[in-house]
């Protein structure tokens, strides 16, 4: 299945985005940098006095110099560990902060994007970044980091220590350097592909996993349980697959590395002999130059090895970047021009694929406080009519105009404002009722929230709550049913009073039982305001001031319900089968 993913930034992109991040939090990145220098340079130590005892005891010298050498390295090794506690600790005190920040940018950035948007991209990619990406950019802020940076600090002392005692050691050393980057010219350009396709193909599997959990009722329903479970197997599949190929390739990058530290230790040691043969430098001094080149092994091994690690976790940098550098909303232009909820949908087509469409030339006109109601067929277009309406879906072709302004020359904080839409799918958010309600405007009181509540008719279900407002609901909290859902929705569209109410399947949930008394709560959220609501029962469309019939994506017959049942066309064949 193509998806238009949401965007991925760059490299130079994620890089200018973390360093201005991290720039905001420099206090404790400065202490942090230091104290990486001071380790790097207390872990020289160990190797230049272990060398020093060499030839002490070589050439008889004092024993207290052992002994001194003992204490020496005793010490280092205890500011060493103070130093890396420090190190982390601040690092940890300047990234996570500003890991804090872009996440909470990359949501904020995400919550503002058209549903269009994000349903095109698919559930599963934004969970993947907001959740995987961020789990692996936290862990690399703790562990993979701390170990570059200690790497790249101990390579670059421990280079300059080997060149100190003896510069034709130090060469023996560096000789080794090509066939490292022989390897890393190898594994490089072969894992980088590897790590963004296994992203996307994370992405992909809890596409399949939240759909399939979110559907679940519907899946057993049609017995397509088997189907769906096929699916996750493939995907998971799939992107098992890409991960066992980035540990093969990775195990045989590890093969290349060994063989470069083997070539390398072999030519400071023979060095070495040759230079004490010649009485040109001291057994100590070789002592310590093979030291110090082995002391080289973690940290050059840690370098390359954690390439597959750092470009995972800036794969995910980069994912969380491409939202957090999305365009953000727009702040509000004063008030809205709009004073009238009159309505018009003029020339409206739509196709959602090239050459096949939804909608072919609708007109709707809607007078200020009217509710029409949009009745046909599965697939007739209603829903993409409401969508359409209600700002979410830009039309292929035509014009929608409320209060005789064009809605796409409108500030989208206008046509929020003036647009409210409710469908079936509701979401309940973990916390009070007042604070499920009072989403729509911040600050409200608690008898504005009552009264809301009362008018689509939930004061009932309300009192009988153990805390009534302060009741929590939502994950974890009391339980809700789909009806009583929807009342929240709609005490929401009283509390934010919009001009337009578009209103899609919105009573679709409720049970025979309690469909009556929700479709009085809709009849209460949509009194006075105009209204456009795609009717799934058609005793929403017998209250409505008119009707209208849609039939393959045009308006078919138009009227009132007494007018269309008397004209025994569609609608009337609709009214039959549903009183039936």
């Amino acid at each position: 299945m193509s998806r238009h993913l949401l965007p991925i930034a760059s490299r130079a992109e994620t890089t200018r985005l973390a360093a201005r991040m991290l720039r905001a939090h420099r206090g404790p990145l400065l202490v942090s940098a230091t104290a990486f220098v001071v380790v790097g340079l207390v872990g020289l130590v160990a190797p230049w006095i272990l060398g020093d005892i060499v030839d002490t005891v070589t050439t008889d010298g004092d024993s207290s110099r052992v002994l001194n050498g003992a204490l020496l390295i005793a010490a280092a090794s205890v500011v060493a560990g103070l130093g890396t506690s420090l190190s982390v600790t601040y690092l940890a005190k300047s990234g996570e902060p500003a890991l804090a920040d872009l996440r909470e940018q990359a949501l904020d950035r995400a919550l503002h994007l058209d549903s269009i948007r994000l349903e095109e991209a698919g559930a599963g990619d934004l969970l993947s970044r907001m959740g995987d990406d961020v789990r692996t950019v936290a862990q690399s802020l703790t562990q993979i980091v701390p170990l570059l940076i200690q790497s790249l600090i101990a390579v670059a002392f421990t280079a300059g220590g080997l060149f100190a005692l003896d510069w034709r050691l130090g060469l023996a050393g560096l000789a080794s350097a090509p066939f490292y980057v022989l390897g890393l010219r190898w594994y490089l350009p072969r894992s980088g592909p590897y790590y963004r396709r296994e992203r996307i193909a994370q992405g992909e599997r809890a596409e399949v996993l939240v759909s399939g959990v979110q559907g679940a009722s519907t899946l057993r329903a049609l017995s397509r349980e088997q189907a769906q479970i096929d699916r996750i197997t493939h995907h998971s599949k799939h992107a098992m697959t890409i991960s066992l190929d980035v540990f093969s390739l990775l195990t045989r990058f590890g093969a290349r590395t060994n063989r470069s530290e083997l070539i390398g230790l072999s030519l400071v040691l023979g060095t070495g002999f040759l230079l004490v043969r010649d009485d040109l430098t001291t057994v100590g001094a070789v002592t310590a130059a093979a030291l110090y080149f082995h002391r080289l092994f973690n940290p050059i091994g840690a370098l390359l090895m954690i390439f597959d690690d750092i470009q995972s976790a800036g794969a995910s940098l980069a994912r969380l970047a491409g939202v957090a550098m999305l365009e953000p909303p727009s702040a509000p232009s004063g008030p809205s021009p709009v004073r009238t909820g009159s309505f018009e949908l003029i020339g409206i087509g739509h196709a959602y694929v090239d050459g096949h469409p939804v909608l072919t030339d609708v007109t709707l006109r809607v007078a200020d406080g009217e509710r029409v109601a949009l009745v046909g067929a599965t697939g007739a277009g209603k829903s993409t009519l409401g969508a359409i309406a209600a700002g979410l879906l830009e039309p292929t072709s035509g014009t929608v105009r409320i209060g005789g302004f064009a809605l796409d020359a409108l500030d989208p904080s206008h046509v929020r404002s003036s647009i409210a839409l409710v469908t079936q799918d509701v979401h309940v958010f973990s916390g009070t009722v007042r604070d499920n309600v009072d989403l729509a405007l911040p600050g409200a009181d608690d008898e504005q929230i009552r009264d809301a509540l009362a008018d689509v008719r939930a004061l009932s279900w309300l009192e009988a709550l153990p805390d009534g407002l302060d009741t929590v609901v939502g994950d974890h909290g009391h339980p809700l049913t789909p009806a009583q859902a929807q009342q929240l929705a709609l005490a929401r569209v009283l509390l934010h009073d919009p001009r337009v109410a578009v209103f899609d399947e919105a009573t679709a949930e409720a049970g025979s039982s309690g469909a009556r008394e929700l479709e009085d709560a809709a009849i209460a959220a949509t009194r006075g305001r105009t209204s456009v609501i795609v009717a799934h029962r058609l005793t929403q469309a017998q209250s409505a001031d008119r009707v209208v019939v849609m039939h393959e994506g045009r308006i078919v017959e138009e009227g009132s319900h007494d007018e269309l049942i008397a004209v025994g066309g569609r609608y009337a064949d609709l009214w039959t089968a549903w009183s039936s």
